[in-house]
């Protein structure tokens, strides 16, 4: 994921140009004009459900390869960024006032993160987890100094949902349950491989006509 993540970023630099990639999404420019913005992923293998990817995103301006999209002019600052995330996606559930703020009244479901966001270099944003997660007063979630509170793995929903294979949403393929699941498994190629050729592309036109060319992060 972050590879195909860092690929199309500079994708969309090479072919569009730094003018066209600075305003893509014009994030900033929505705020400043009063739209409701929510922040969010395409999620499955497209993207990542992991949302400091996304927050890293939105604060640097960058891809996870840290190649510039953004000027500076279009980056939010980390309250602002996270406020899409929690306030700003109630609005479109149509859950204002109900989730996305520490206020009394307001849904008790918590994350206990593993660093401080306000805190840590902008770079280690992206590697920030949850360590202990709490939905409608249950622990979902458990690691590090709280592994002992960890809930039984819930099954994959969907079935066909590549996470049974791959071992969770953003992890690499799980060879051994791929095996399990009959899904064949190639040998992995060198790292030092091209991005395209990583993908079976010999230029970008061919990676494009693989699946949807959205332009998620």
């Amino acid at each position: 994921i972050q590879d195909r993540m860092a690929f199309q970023g500079e994708y969309f630099l090479a072919r569009y140009g730094p003018e066209a990639t600075n305003r893509t999404p014009p994030i900033r420019r929505m705020l400043d004009l009063g739209i409701p913005v929510g922040a969010g992923t395409d999620a499955t293998r497209v993207s990542s459900y992991n949302p400091w990817l996304a927050l890293y995103w939105l604060v640097s301006g960058r891809t996870i390869a840290g190649t510039a999209l953004w000027s500076d002019a279009n980056r939010l600052d980390r309250q602002e960024a996270l406020e899409l995330y929690t306030v700003g996606s109630s609005w479109f559930s149509g859950d204002s006032g109900r989730k996305g703020a520490l206020a009394v009244g307001q849904f008790a479901d918590l994350a206990v993160l593993s660093d401080d966001y306000f805190a840590v270099a902008e770079e280690a944003i992206k590697d920030i987890e949850s360590v202990l997660t709490v939905v409608d007063g249950r622990v979902v979630h458990a690691a590090a100094e709280f592994a002992s509170l960890q809930p039984s793995a819930l099954p994959v929903l969907p079935e066909w949902s590549p996470v049974a294979v791959y071992g969770g949403y953003g992890a690499p393929l799980d060879v051994r349950n791929a095996a399990g699941a009959g899904v064949p498994v190639r040998p992995r190629r060198p790292a030092s491989a091209a991005r395209g050729a990583a993908v079976g592309a010999s230029h970008f036109a061919e990676f494009w006509g693989m699946g949807c060319d959205c332009s998620s992060l």
